[in-house]
């Protein structure tokens, strides 16, 4: 495949489905060149980037295990060969994992660990080495409003912690990175109605909101758009949450 010219180059981490494929959607459809990264759903991954061929936009498939260093390097490597270099990087890829704190296991510790601490740190490690030299560039975490205000009845005391690190990492890296000219900002999402719930839950869900309702896929989209594009913004932490983060109710 020869490269795309004249097009913004973004990679989303887990984009083979949920709220990394709407993201790839939405950066496709604003023009972007999209690099679809998946672990082991090539099938869903490939579905992704077939729509958005489909749609006139630039995008491919990358294999690569983001909790390893080489894979990541791979990953940007083909990225670059195939589409460009990087402007964009959105870690998504996570894990979720709620349970009561003396329950946990250090299995799943260290698989939090792995796939959400891991899989932020190398690839936004090896696309700041890109943008350093080019002057430009912006990572967008996305993290969870838990991290800063965790609720009673939802016992998730390791990914608070990994989320929570990840949120004053992307502060730090802001810092470290502006006079580079690299926005690092992240979007903290409350519950969002994705196939990870299901539709006999949403009573109980909606009644976790301030404003009664959980978020929709498109209102976490929306936030990752404008801070992939945002100028001038940088270590900003953006609930996404219907008021969740904003302290006890």
């Amino acid at each position: 495949m020869n490269q795309i010219k004249n097009a913004r180059v973004a990679i989303v981490t887990g984009a083979a489905r949920g709220i990394g494929a709407a993201v790839a959607r939405r950066l496709a459809s604003d023009g972007f060149a999209v690099a679809v990264n998946y672990a082991s759903s090539s099938k869903e991954a490939d579905a992704v980037v077939a729509e958005l061929e489909a749609n006139g936009a630039k995008a491919i498939a990358v294999q690569a295990d983001v909790r390893n260093p080489d894979d990541v390097r791979r990953m940007f490597d083909t990225t670059e060969e195939k589409l460009g270099k990087v402007d964009v990087l959105v870690n998504n890829a996570g894990i979720f994992n709620a349970k009561p704190f003396v329950e946990y296991t250090s299995q799943e510790l260290n698989a939090l660990v792995d796939t959400n601490l891991k899989g932020f740190f190398y690839p936004s490690q090896a696309v700041a080495r890109h943008m350093i030299g080019r002057k430009s560039g912006h990572i967008v975490n996305i993290t969870a409003s838990l991290a800063s205000q965790p609720i009673q009845s939802v016992p998730a005391v390791l990914p608070v912690l990994i989320k929570g690190g990840i949120n004053q990492a992307t502060k730090a890296m802001a810092l470290e990175l502006a006079p580079h000219n690299i926005q690092v900002s992240a979007v903290a999402p409350g519950i969002v109605d994705t196939p990870m719930y299901s539709k006999d839950m949403h009573g109980f869900l909606n009644g976790l909101s301030p404003a009664g309702r959980i978020a929709n896929v498109q209102e976490i989209v929306d936030a990752v758009l404008y801070l992939s594009d945002a100028a001038f913004t940088t270590g900003v932490v953006l609930p996404v949450d219907g008021g969740m983060s904003s302290g006890k109710w």
